[in-house]
């Protein structure tokens, strides 16, 4: 019989940017792609992992700074966007604590935006997106008296290099055109062996464009805000294979767009969503899991609703 996976299958250090810059400042970010057991260890131990995510976001509305729907006859916008990552997890160290390294790239493969008025700025480009690269450290995990998990935990620090597709004409691009530093802390907490909760917090630094998109004007560089964003979930494990539960993510960017290294105020964005989710372990070496997400209060975003799903094998 199996140990109970699901005490360990975390989402790992399984980061799945959606990484498809818009018309807004912010480059993509995980919003929910991570979420069951996040703070845990990988499920069969150390080696070599690929985690395959498929994010399906359709949006309805483009928000300003007030989260007021802007005035448009049309607000459409449905991406399509495959993540593929590559995760190493190495052997213990002394202590406990095993180190990793993890490459992310999302490509874009469909993006339909439509305003009603036939807005050439409002256009999207395939394509190849930035690469992420992430060395962690999965802390040694903390367990009761009778040998069951009580927290495990992780840190992360994330380099987005901008090495993908990107036209400063269009809206939506694969890559971002600058450099970004997005280090995390994840943790899972089991109040109980069938209660749990994980949490992943998240800070975002961005470097500069020096080709900013055509609606900045005639400007020689941009720089987005700096943000905070986490990813939240409680779950239920119904059997050692299947777990449900309420995920949710938060964005807040906390310091102004700079635009020729000037703050521009009446740009920062804000976004919140929750949803359900699912995640089944066929066995260690391959967990599907499934999360969907409602929007609200948008500000200086686009607000919609998102599928993600991804899936899990060990080589």
């Amino acid at each position: 019989m199996l140990k109970p996976i699901l005490r360990t299958v975390a989402a790992m250090p399984f980061v799945a940017l959606s990484s498809i810059a818009h018309a807004y400042d912010l480059p993509g970010l995980n919003l929910g792609s991570t979420s069951f057991y996040d703070g845990s260890p990988a499920p069969a131990g150390p080696g070599w992992y690929l985690e395959e995510y498929l994010t399906y976001s359709r949006a309805s509305r483009f928000n300003d700074a007030n989260g007021h729907k802007l005035a448009l006859p049309k607000q459409d916008l449905d991406v399509v966007a495959p993540t593929t990552q590559i995760i190493y997890l190495g052997q213990p160290l002394a202590n406990g604590a095993m180190p990793g390294l993890t490459l992310i790239n999302t490509s874009l493969v469909h993006a339909d935006v439509d305003d009603g008025l036939n807005n050439a700025a409002l256009s999207s480009r395939a394509g190849f997106g930035d690469v992420t690269v992430g060395p962690f450290l999965q802390l040694p995990t903390l367990s009761r008296a009778d040998g069951s998990p009580l927290l495990t935990q992780r840190v992360e620090a994330d380099i987005s290099v901008p090495v993908g597709a990107y036209d400063r004409k269009r809206s939506i691009n694969p890559g971002s055109n600058f450099w970004s530093f997005n280090p995390y802390y994840a943790a899972t907490y089991w109040f109980s062996p069938k209660w749990s909760a994980s949490g992943r917090f998240m800070y975002l630094w961005n470097g500069k464009n020096d080709e900013p998109q055509a609606g900045f004007g005639d400007v020689s560089d941009t720089q987005a805000g700096q943000a905070l964003h986490a990813n939240l979930t409680v779950q239920y494990a119904l059997s050692q294979q299947l777990s449900v539960g309420v995920n949710g993510y938060w964005l807040k960017q906390i310091t102004d767009t700079q635009v020729d290294g000037h703050a521009v105020s009446g740009r920062r964005e804000k976004v919140w969503a929750m949803g359900p989710g699912l995640l089944y372990a066929f066995n260690k070496e391959n967990v599907l899991s499934v999360n969907a997400y409602f929007e609200q209060q948008a500000e200086n975003r686009t607000e919609g609703n998102k599928l993600v799903l991804n899936w899990l094998h060990k080589f």
